[in-house]
C-alpha cells in the first residue's frame, strides 16, 4: 500500500511530529470526511510500500525524513513552489527557500524523490503589482525552472479548477479571478513545456485530460509507482486508481484530513473555512490516533 501524506493537509509543514509519533505505534485513524466512520490505516514496514508527501513548505519536515528513510520507507516529495502573490498565499516560505529544500531532497536522496509542482496556476487580474497574467507565470516558472534545474526531473502544473470551496474562498478574499480559454491555456502550456525541457524537466498536467496532446507534456502521475520504485530500488507494485476522472495516480490511501491546513491559501480546495483550520491545528494532539479529534471519531 502507498501511503499520502497528504493532499487535503500539510502533514511535513504543520503535523510532522503527529506523523512520526504514528509511525512509531505502526498505525493511524482517520474519519470519513462524508459518512463519518473511523477507520484504522497501519502504518508499518509490512504494510506500507512507501509514502507521498505533499507539502508548500518542506523545511519543518527534513529531519522527520531522515527517520522515514531509517525505518526502510521510500518516498517521492510534491513540493507546491508557485511564487505566487502573497494575496494568493498568505504564509508559504519564499521561493528561495523552497529551492533550498529541494537541494537538499537531490543531494540526500536524488532527483528522483522530488517533483516541483507549479499548481495552481492562478489568473487573477488583481492591481497591477499582484496580477498574474500568462506573461506573469511565464516569466515566473522560467525563473524558477532556472533554479529547479537539476534538482528534480518533472514540473507538474494545473490550472486553478473553479471547485465551489475554492471559488468561496476566493470571492470571500476579495481576489478576482478567472477561468481561461482553451487556447489560452493550450498557448501557456505550450511554452512552460519548453521551459521545462531547457531545463532538463518533464512539464506534466494534473488530471486535465482536455489538454492532453500539447507537444511536451503528459498525463501526471502524482501518487507514481514506478517513481518510488526508483527511489527504492526495487519494485513497488501498485495498480492504477484515480481519484477522479482523468487522474492516473495508483492506489493510495490518504492519511490527512480536510480542514486542518493553516496555511491561509485563497485558492485551497481542501479548507472551507481557515478560522476553523488554524482552531483544528492549534487544538491537535500530537500524540492522539488522529490527526484532529472530533467527537464523533471517540
Amino acid at each position: 500500500m502507498i501511503v499520502s501524506a497528504s493532499y487535503k493537509t500539510d502533514i511535513p509543514a504543520f503535523y510532522g511530529r503527529w506523523f512520526l509519533n504514528r509511525l512509531e505505534a505502526g498505525h493511524c485513524r482517520m474519519v470519513n470526511p462524508y459518512g463519518g466512520q473511523t477507520y484504522r490505516i497501519g502504518l508499518t514496514r509490512a504494510e506500507v510500500d512507501g509514502f507521498v508527501f505533499w507539502t508548500k513548505n518542506l523545511g519543518p519536515f527534513l529531519p522527520a525524513l531522515e527517520e522515514v528513510s531509517e525505518r526502510g520507507f521510500p518516498f517521492v516529495v510534491q513540493y507546491s513552489v508557485t511564487g505566487l502573490p502573497g494575496a494568493l498565499e498568505r504564509s508559504v516560505p519564499d521561493a528561495e527557500r523552497a529551492v533550498e529544500h529541494m537541494a537538499r531532497l537531490r543531494d540526500r536522496w536524488g532527483p528522483r524523490a522530488a517533483v516541483w509542482r507549479y499548481d495552481p496556476i492562478v489568473m487573477a487580474p488583481m492591481v497591477k503589482a499582484d496580477a498574474t497574467p500568462p506573461s506573469w507565470h511565464r516569466a515566473t516558472f522560467a525563473r524558477l525552472a532556472g533554479r529547479m534545474r537539476g534538482l528534480t526531473d518533472e514540473a507538474v502544473v494545473s490550472f486553478l479548477q473553479p471547485y465551489r470551496k475554492t471559488a468561496r474562498n476566493l470571492d470571500a478574499a476579495g481576489v478576482p479571478w478567472r477561468d481561461p480559454a482553451p487556447e489560452e491555456k493550450r498557448a501557456l502550456l505550450a511554452d512552460l513545456a519548453e521551459i521545462a525541457a531547457e531545463h532538463g524537466m518533464a512539464l506534466t498536467l494534473c488530471t486535465q485530460p482536455e489538454l492532453a496532446g500539447i507537444p511536451g507534456t503528459a498525463p501526471a502521475r502524482c501518487v507514481d509507482a514506478q517513481r518510488l520504485s526508483d527511489v527504492a530500488g526495487r519494485p513497488v507494485a501498485a495498480k492504477e486508481k484515480g481519484n477522479r476522472p482523468g487522474c492516473l495516480c495508483a492506489e493510495s490511501r490518504d492519511i490527512g484530513d480536510y480542514d486542518t491546513c493553516p496555511h491561509g491559501c485563497v485558492y485551497c480546495y481542501a479548507v472551507a473555512n481557515r478560522n476553523t483550520a488554524q482552531r483544528r491545528f492549534a487544538a491537535h494532539d500530537p500524540a492522539g490516533e488522529f490527526l484532529f479529534t472530533r467527537e464523533r471519531a471517540g
